[in-house]
């Protein structure tokens, strides 16, 4: 495996004659799959995958699927008093529970067929549908076309049945290499996308890549790479029984192949005379120009000179795949730099030239910050896939970024800075306040009655609610700016900024929120295919079935919701809020087929430790792509700085004297020194 990559690189980087003379007469699909039986293998293939992905948007609107049990990931020995023997119910009792629960359920389904039959989600499920249809018949046409017929795969896909791979062992993927994680990646892997069974799965391992690799080329001649083809091609991965870093790899090379055939193109001086008397081509420069150092992609000038398809199909033509074929299954994404510019997002060039000006009106500071890999330049960073971080709090302005560096190397990383101000107050309140000896009285409280029911009943210690003002108005500003940041992120991804690439959205406290906000306003917008997975950490939003009913139907891939009952802060944040909804960061998101709900009450003991458990958490749930020794890293400092502020409470109890009635109350001159604290942070900030 890793040779056949090797042999890929060495396109890349020109090869020698007699390697791009062999490679133009290498493999294709046809010779690949050499009966019409096997070929019609492929496509019966795709039409089942196509079935399960449409299944699942159906799922997200059936009331009747609530996605209990299966998508709950429980915290490491998480205690939970489990009833013994002699407390269960007997005979008339337990028939009257029993009656309970049935009536609890019924009313709960019957409230979930109203909220489906609203106009609005029947408007956003036919949206969701008509877009999904008019995608997949737009792959099993160009599918077709290369491997059978267009009419013969059509008539393929209307008789879609996908059966699951039925073995009680569990499917070996086979990949590059193998490290601590790739199990847990292997793992997450099956369960979301589970394998199709076909008999493709019996070739050799070096076919199967190669029909792998077809595949990502035959979806990028769409001239887009959207989130449904990236989940179609994770689908394909596992039915051939491949691991992710085999497509991860493949996407890698590809991009990177991509560009260096349009930057060859554009050294042609001849070709760049001609672009520089086009208008198009004057259009394009601008663009690029307009995105030179910053956010979202650069690629050199020149582009809109038209590429040469054997040029290409040299550069991209690696692991047996000829090139010739590689170029025809590109189609006009072969001839036209424009288009590989636009995939890339160099249109998205407009977000951070003049067009930003119109956001950072809305939303100070708003711009996205790569976050380059070490020893990658700038133009070798260029992925297929984009991954934005969101903080939602900072001890200093480094962690807009610091705490997204554990994405691993194949997805093109970037920070979204938002009101560093607003920000940089809220985590100056929240550092304070958190080790202070009022919060510490407070939290022995509060354990007393339990998260919930404070929050609820809205029984906290008279001695925090005292200092509440020293954190009430930052999360209050702070609170308004994300949900001004989420809007405006949905309006740049709409725009295209990202070009034509699939994106997944991580974000941490009012992080979190921002993507909660950027989803609501995507599924209001019917802004489909734009978003692979979406991951929430210590979200203070609502966790009501509705709102994130919206938030799946726009997202092809995962939708993670990590939770800590421990976070005590965050309850205390949320308490003037409308709790009747609860609270995403508290709990786990019931009743919408699709939602993983991760408990990680033993990582995070409050609101504040989510900066530091982002990658841990992470690792978890098997998240597809991150840095193993950046995750050790924050794996440590994790717990330095749970050990740091336990430390400083103990030693803010240490300097504190009881009142006089013996208990241990906050004086207004105490919260007046915390505030002065918070201010002498925002001032050296």
């Amino acid at each position: 495996m890793a040779s056949m990559f090797q042999k890929a690189s060495t396109f890349l980087g020109g090869g020698n004659e007699d390697t791009k003379k062999q490679d133009e007469e290498g493999e294709s699909l046809t010779t690949v799959l050499e009966t019409a039986e096997d070929r019609s293998t492929l496509t019966i293939l795709i039409s089942d995958v196509t079935e399960l992905m449409r299944n699942r948007i159906l799922d997200t609107f059936n009331p009747k699927e609530t996605g209990a049990e299966e998508d709950q990931i429980a915290a490491p020995n998480n205690d939970s008093d489990e009833q013994t023997s002699n407390e269960k119910p007997v005979g008339n009792e337990r028939t009257e529970e029993m009656q309970k629960i049935l009536e609890k359920q019924k009313a709960d389904l019957a409230k979930r067929e109203k909220e489906v039959s609203e106009e609005k989600m029947v408007s956003l499920k036919t949206s969701a549908l008509e877009f999904f249809d008019d995608w997949r018949d737009s792959v099993v046409i160009r599918v077709g076309e290369v491997v059978n017929s267009r009419k013969t795969a059509k008539e393929q896909s209307k008789q879609a049945k996908p059966e699951l791979t039925s073995s009680n062992d569990k499917p070996v993927l086979e990949g590059i290499e193998t490290d601590e994680q790739e199990d847990g990646v292997s793992d997450a892997l099956l369960k979301l996308y589970p394998p199709v069974d076909t008999e493709l799965r019996k070739l050799a391992k070096e076919k199967r890549i190669l029909i792998l690799h077809s595949m990502l080329l035959l979806l990028l001649s769409l001239e887009h790479y959207n989130a449904h083809s990236r989940t179609l091609l994770l689908y394909l991965t596992t039915s051939l029984g491949l691991s992710a870093t085999v497509l991860s790899e493949d996407e890698k090379k590809v991009a990177r192949g991509l560009l260096t055939a349009a930057e060859k193109m554009s050294a042609d001086e001849e070709t760049k005379k001609r672009a520089e008397e086009n208008a198009t081509a004057r259009k394009w420069k601008m663009g690029v120009a307009g995105v030179a150092g910053a956010a979202l992609i650069g690629i050199t000038g020149g582009l809109a000179a038209p590429l040469l398809a054997s040029g290409l199909g040299t550069v991209l033509g690696g692991i047996g795949l000829g090139a010739t074929a590689t170029a025809g299954y590109l189609g006009a994404l072969a001839g036209s730099g424009v288009l590989v510019g636009g995939l890339f997002g160099a249109y998205g060039a407009k977000m951070t030239s003049k067009a930003m000006e119109q956001y950072t009106r809305d939303v100070e500071d708003f711009a996205f910050v790569p976050i380059p890999k070490p020893g990658e330049s700038e133009s070798d960073a260029r992925r297929l896939r984009i991954a934005i971080g969101i903080s939602g709090w900072l001890g200093d302005k480094d962690e807009v970024v610091k705490p997204w560096k554990c994405i691993g190397p194949f997805q093109e990383t970037f920070a979204l800075r938002f009101e560093l101000g607003a920000l940089m107050n809220l985590g100056n309140a929240l550092t304070t306040l958190v080790t202070s000896a009022a919060w510490s009285y407070a939290k022995s409280e509060i354990i007393k009655r339990t998260v919930f029911a404070a929050l609820t009943a809205g029984l906290w210690p008279l001695g925090l609610l005292k200092a509440s003002r020293l954190i009430d108005n930052p999360w209050s500003v702070a609170n308004q700016r994300a949900q001004k940041a989420g809007e405006v992120l949905a309006d740049a991804l709409i725009n295209k900024a990202q070009g034509e690439r699939p994106v997944t959205l991580i974000g941490y406290s009012l992080g979190a929120k921002v993507i909660y906000v950027c989803l609501q306003q995507l599924a209001e917008r019917k802004a489909f295919g734009l978003i692979e997975n979406v991951v929430l950490l210590g979200a203070p939003t609502p966790c009501n079935s509705a709102d994130w009913r919206r938030i799946r139907s726009v997202v092809t891939g995962r939708v993670v919701n990590a939770y800590s009952t421990n976070d005590y802060i965050l309850a205390f944040l949320y308490r003037s809020s409308s709790i009747q909804f609860g609270v995403a960061g508290l709990n786990p998101v019931l009743n919408v087929k699709g939602v993983e709900n991760v408990d990680v009450g033993d990582l995070v003991k409050g609101h504040t430790l989510y900066r530091y458990a982002t990658a841990p958490i992470l690792k978890r749930i098997g998240f597809e792509d991150i840095d193993l020794q950046e995750i050790d890293r924050e794996e440590q400092r994790l717990a330095e700085q749970e050990k740091k502020e336990e430390e400083e409470r103990e030693a803010a109890k240490g300097t504190k004297q009881p009142d006089a009635g013996g208990e241990q109350g906050v004086s207004d001159e105490e919260v007046h020194k915390m505030e002065q604290e918070v201010e002498q942070k925002n001032k050296s900030s």
